[in-house]
């Protein structure tokens, strides 16, 4: 019998996420975002489960070659543009959208451009530009003679001008409210012609009445996480992978025993403790405290002791028809995934993106 672990792929939840991403954001085009195996869940499943998208996005060139030769035949969008001269061949044979982020990357197009317009190539690219979140892009004082350089180049197609936003799910950000990213984005790119691209998940759901744009870029709201201020559950979205094991052993403790490495909990009194077949090994956050909910046979509990390489620990004391093969949810369908996260002080992206590949998937 393996292992009782699985995670389960919720793709008609993808499918909700993405049509409330589209319609929170009416006469805009949505990209799927599914860099990082879709957040975790799978490229082929997040390619199923954003059929309805009008482009899928994505970081790795390899795995933007692999949706074409699973048939993905819309545009793809590669959003930290392309790595080495030699990737603008695989863009033209495959078809691939990319960003633009720095002057090297114009170095590598112009030094390729007469080869590649005699073959009758023209790359539809995305300009970014660094509104200041001090990442990947030109910046707005310099974005038009980027954009006019990129024009330039005889192998370039369409100019899409992109920007992202480091605070949407803060917008009134001391450092750097998104009124400000968007004020330098104007200025920066008055005067210019192409399509707009700013709101990733927060700046949909939070902005989108705001924000003029024909793409939008949602990523972890398509999988049923928040990008910030309230709950994902709060926004309409459904969660996407749930992550399950059962009890596979039972100690009751009296007061003075502890529990796990470190022995960093100990009992006030008597206790049923329920060991569960996860730990760090699976890509639960070994970071998670104790008083990290859980669900045991759909009933809130939650972690004592350290969690370990196979192993965490749960409070059965409330539980008394808890038994050896108890169902429980470490997250996902009836424990979000956030709140998880922010017990373990981290975010939901980070714990579907470190699933570990040991830990079987399904779909349900």
């Amino acid at each position: 019998m393996p292992r009782p672990i699985v995670a389960t792929i919720h793709v008609d939840s993808m499918k909700h996420n993405l049509a409330l991403a589209k319609a929170n954001a009416p006469g805009a085009k949505a990209w799927g975002v599914l860099k990082a195996n879709g957040y975790g869940h799978g490229l082929e499943r997040a390619m199923r489960g954003f059929a309805d998208a009008d482009g899928l996005a994505l970081v790795e060139v390899d795995n933007a070659v692999r949706l074409r030769e699973m048939g993905w035949n819309k545009p793809i969008l590669l959003l930290e543009g392309y790595f080495d001269p030699a990737d603008l061949e695989t863009m033209a044979d495959y078809g691939l959208q990319a960003a633009v982020h720095c002057k090297e990357q114009l170095e590598w197009l112009e030094a390729k451009q007469a080869d590649l317009s005699a073959r009758g190539v023209q790359f539809d690219l995305h300009l970014k530009m660094n509104s200041g979140m001090n990442r990947l892009g030109f910046m707005p004082d310099a974005y038009a003679a980027a954009h006019a350089r990129l024009s330039a180049i005889s192998c370039v197609g369409s100019i899409t001008m992109i920007t992202h936003f480091a605070n949407a799910d803060d917008a009134e950000h001391p450092l750097l409210p998104i009124a400000e990213q968007v004020r330098r984005f104007e200025q920066g790119t008055a005067g210019l012609a192409g399509s707009r691209s700013l709101s990733n998940s927060a700046g949909v759901l939070m902005h989108q009445k705001t924000l003029r744009n024909d793409w939008i870029r949602p990523g972890i709201m398509l999988y049923g996480g928040t990008p910030g201020g309230v709950t994902a559950e709060s926004f309409g979205l459904q969660p996407c992978m749930t992550l399950s094991s059962e009890i596979i052993g039972i100690q009751n403790i009296v007061a003075g025993d502890v529990v796990g490495y470190g022995s960093r909990f100990q009992a006030e009194g008597p206790m049923r403790i329920g060991v569960v077949a996860c730990g760090y090994a699976d890509g639960y956050p070994r970071s998670a405290p104790m008083g990290t909910p859980a669900l045991v046979d759909g009933v809130r509990t939650q972690l004592v002791g350290r969690v370990s390489m196979d192993m965490l620990t749960v409070d059965l004391t409330d539980l008394p028809s808890a038994r050896v093969g108890s169902k429980v949810t470490l997250w996902g369908q009836g424990m979000p995934v956030d709140e998880v996260a922010t017990a373990a002080g981290t975010i939901g992206y980070e714990l579907m993106c470190a699933l570990a590949q040991r830990v079987p998937v399904v779909e349900g």
